[in-house]
């Protein structure tokens, strides 16, 4: 009963280890692809508003994943009128990638409005210093949209209004008199334009015949 009882002892302690031996597997494995295991460096971006982004958002650069958020928080005193701090978490293995005039910006992703940042490549511009705080793009406000919207409206119905207070009669009317005095205008430079014609073809048969008359020896004499 004893040796029974020891095999089932030991038996049930080799199986606890290989469980928990798996169970570590299992999470570095896990934590690789996740990039738990990585070397990482911080990037810290300032925000107006950050649009209900969480932590643990996913960073993207180009559409691939590169790291992921690791907190939100207010600053104590604001900058550039910016109030909320975002430290992201960015692999290592990016970080050349990152050598670049960089926009930080915050999208929706998914039909439930997922948070995420997605960080663009720009071709001019300085090279963005990522020691040093960085100044992000806020997400796209709809209360905003629908004030632009709003104004826009607003803006087109006035210019409908003032259009309809045109008088057309009035308008036609000057338009009928600016084209009449633009055709008597013109009639009057085509016949400018006919009598130095006219002035040059005889210009030109008078040097004709003095020509005529040089060639000839004969220019000064009367009889």
């Amino acid at each position: 009963m004893e040796k029974k009882e020891l095999t089932k002892e030991l038996l049930a302690g080799l199986f606890f280890f290989l469980g928990i031996f798996l169970l570590v597997t299992f999470v570095i494995i896990l934590g690789g692809n996740k990039g738990l295991a990585q070397s990482k460096f911080q990037v810290t971006v300032f925000y107006r508003n950050v649009g209900g982004l969480m932590e643990g958002a996913p960073v993207r650069l180009s559409g691939v994943n590169v790291g992921t958020v690791d907190n939100v928080e207010f600053l104590n005193q604001e900058f550039d009128g910016r109030r909320v701090e975002v430290t992201l978490n960015i692999l290592s293995q990016y970080r050349k990638q990152l050598e670049n005039n960089l926009r930080f910006t915050i999208q929706t992703e998914g039909i439930l409005g997922e948070k995420l940042i997605e960080i663009d490549v720009l071709r001019e511009g300085p090279k963005a210093d990522l020691k040093n705080p960085v100044i992000g793009e806020d997400p796209l406000d709809v209360e905003d949209m629908a004030e632009v919207f709003a104004r826009a409206a607003e803006s087109f119905t006035k210019t409908a209004d003032q259009l309809s207070q045109i008088d057309v009669v009035g308008l036609s009317s000057v338009m009928e008199d600016s084209s009449q005095s633009l055709l008597i205008t013109s009639r009057g430079i085509n016949e400018v334009m006919d009598e130095l014609q006219e002035i040059t073809k005889k210009t030109k048969r008078l040097l004709d015949r003095v020509e005529q008359k040089v060639i000839d020896g004969n220019l000064f004499k009367v009889f």
